[in-house]
């Protein structure tokens, strides 16, 4: 039987899951499309860019919405598609639809969250089983995120990526060598750019108190704009509570697209439209109408499950609760709590940000 992409995209519209084996067929043939892009992938605005969505399909729905429908508007995801949310399932179907529908029109980049070790602890792996009963589906989509791109260059001016920079990377051509069809490492230069966040307290790179990839400050971004020749990184990864931030004399750009993460946290989020002539616009968006949200009940099951703890969403100052990265079995990856200052930062932003 022909895989009918068009029926499955109504599908997912509909609310209604692909069978499994349709799930196989298409991470197969998306491989197959994958294999073929660089870790650099080079495109042309106009463009609109997306950030982390974290599961929550009806806000996914809401984005095309509002900034229209494949293949009307070209679409650039940064990654994080899954864990938190309620429907992962739903969210990383129908992006991997549209990638193999329209592969010129729609980019998916990795973000740290597409891998096993996260993905197993965080949601993911437990709405698979729910959902279908086996772990099939989670390692279909988990082998799939091996082939994701690493970043996107537009107009060979605006770099994106997930998370940010790597001490170990100063040129774009250095990017292109890695070895991506991976699990994502516990360190090094593939590690950094999915991990690593910008800290406008700095100027250098610093260890990251996630436990992986670095923190890094206004020359470190202003160098590697220099060296490359281009003007603007376009990175996603930390929540933002107005949707988005813009750092370093607006050459950094951070854009959020979960709005109401955890379906309790109250932040805003939004899309960045970028145009041909390389104008910026963040569209802003609330959550998606309440008819449309799990349960208080089902959200609140869900938070807990998949992770999150209480003290995420406490009003104190003093500590911040993260998930850390530390060393496994074989050099796998374990995630746990790691307790530390948040050294004055809005607390709304770095309570969350360390478990993204």
């Amino acid at each position: 039987m022909v895989l009918d992409l068009d029926a499955c995209i109504e599908s997912l519209f509909q609310r209604q899951l692909l069978a499994e084996s349709v799930i196989k067929e298409i991470c197969e043939k998306t491989k197959e499309l994958l294999m073929s892009e660089s870790n650099v992938v080079h495109i042309k605005a106009p463009v609109t860019v997306v950030g982390d969505i974290h599961g929550q399909f009806y806000d996914l729905l809401e984005i095309f919405k509002i900034g229209g429908y494949c293949p009307d508007t070209n679409y650039l995801f940064l990654g994080d598609y899954v864990d938190r949310g309620l429907y992962s399932v739903e969210t990383i179907s129908i992006l991997t639809c549209l990638k193999l529908r329209y592969p010129d029109r729609v980019q998916l980049v990795r973000g740290n969250h597409e891998s096993r070790a996260v993905t197993s602890t965080y949601g993911f792996y437990t709405e698979c089983m729910k959902k279908y009963g086996t772990s099939d589906v989670w390692h279909y989509f988990t082998d799939l995120f091996d082939y994701l791109t690493l970043s996107v260059v537009i107009d060979n001016m605006i770099f994106c990526v997930h998370g940010g920079l790597s001490p170990s990377i100063h040129t774009i051509d250095q990017i292109k060598v890695i070895d991506r069809f991976k699990e994502i490492p516990h360190e090094g230069p593939m590690a950094d750019l999915v991990w690593s966040d910008p800290d406008p307290g700095r100027e250098e790179f610093a260890v990251s108190p996630r436990g992986a990839g670095y923190t890094f400050g206004s020359m470190v971004v202003e160098k590697f704009l220099h060296e490359n020749r281009m003007d603007h990184i376009l990175r996603a990864h930390q929540l933002c509570m107005e949707g988005f931030q813009v750092l370093f004399d607006d050459q950094l750009s951070t854009v959020w697209s979960a709005p109401n993460y955890c379906y309790r946290c109250g932040n805003l989020a939004s899309i960045l439209e970028i145009g041909v002539e390389g104008e910026r616009h963040f569209n802003v968006f609330e959550a998606a109408p309440e008819n449309e949200r799990p349960t208080p009940a089902e959200a609140q099951r869900t938070l807990f499950s998949n992770g999150v703890p209480q003290s995420l969403f406490s009003n104190g100052g003093g500590g911040s609760n993260g998930a850390g990265v530390g060393g496994g079995p074989n050099g796998a990856m374990t995630f746990a709590g790691a307790s530390g200052s948040n050294g004055g930062i809005d607390p709304a932003q770095d309570t969350i940000h360390y478990f993204l």
